[in-house]
């Protein structure tokens, strides 16, 4: 798996500068607001810095995206000032980033159950419960099931973040007969969290 990042400083005529299939982005970028083309198009760039060439990006019905031509399993995510990008040749692959904000403590109670709560961190709750929140998300789009219920069916296991630089921490999930675990990578920086899975099954 490859997990790239980039941050968001440029405009959205300075991101499509750097591509070369104007055809491919043109229909689409006339429907967004000026934030929604910096992040679509930030996503197209790094793709492109990322495989040295450009890859169209196509969405399943539901929202998924796919690389048109099939060669990379992708997935994407974007928070502010920032996105993010997986790949995998043979597998499938999830990514989620979240700005790093205290906003995260008036919502956990939504999204863990009694028992994460409990297991939070003294020292860095916010970053704890964020990591949380990540990590479900990136289950939600490994999983690619409808109606998944964040706190009773997507389980984070005990864990002591670690700022800096690349971790892991395990998961599993109730919502499918298979109930599968998982290990999740993540990382902690001054500005954000990122979690990321590709067929790790524990």
């Amino acid at each position: 798996m490859t997990i790239q990042i980039a941050t968001l400083h440029e405009t959205p005529e300075e991101l499509l500068s750097q591509l070369d299939k104007k055809e491919w982005y043109s229909p689409t970028l006339s429907k967004m607001g000026e934030h929604r083309r910096r992040e679509w198009l930030a996503v197209r760039v790094l793709l492109k810095k990322t495989l040295g060439e450009e890859k169209q990006i196509g969405y399943t019905k539901w929202g998924k995206p796919y690389l048109v031509d099939q060669s990379y399993h992708i997935s994407i995510s974007h928070t502010k000032g920032f996105v993010a990008i997986a790949l995998d040749k043979k597998h499938p692959v999830a990514v989620d980033i979240e700005r790093i904000s205290p906003r995260v403590q008036k919502l956990q109670s939504r999204f863990m159950s009694e028992t994460e709560e409990k297991q939070l961190s003294i020292n860095q709750p916010i970053i704890h419960a964020l990591l949380h929140w990540s990590a479900k998300e990136t289950l939600f789009k490994y999983l690619d099931e409808n109606d998944i219920e964040f706190k009773s069916q997507l389980h984070i296991h005990a864990f002591e973040p670690v700022v800096g630089e690349w971790d892991e921490c395990t998961a599993h999930e109730t919502r499918t007969e298979k109930q599968q675990r998982f290990t999740i990578r993540y990382q902690v920086s001054n500005e954000y969290v990122i979690t990321a899975l590709s067929n790790t099954l524990i």
